[in-house]
């Protein structure tokens, strides 16, 4: 799932309905607003946060496959913030 409502990057562990971490039958969801707009400044971390950025401007680049999917994020030049991984689909 893929959201920028928050000017600000997030990356969360697959969840189920009820919010909890859930490896298996999971959605992971990414919090990508980092197109060009003001940052938003973070709060605590919501429940199954992994990564959070609020100081850098980029993409997510995405590949999607019929069993599996990965994730780049890609920082502008000059910034050195990244994060990358992969998933399963299910």
């Amino acid at each position: 799932m893929l959201v920028g409502h928050d000017h600000d990057y997030e990356r969360f562990a697959p969840m189920n309905a009820t919010s909890s971490i859930d490896l298996a039958r999971g959605i992971r969801s990414f919090v990508v607003g980092t197109g060009g707009a003001h940052y938003t400044s973070l709060g605590p971390p919501e429940p199954g946060s992994e990564v959070r950025n609020a100081d850098t401007f980029g993409v997510l680049n995405l590949t999607l496959r019929a069993n599996s999917y990965d994730w780049e994020f890609v920082p502008e030049a000059g910034d050195t913030f990244t994060d990358s991984g992969s998933g399963s689909c299910h």
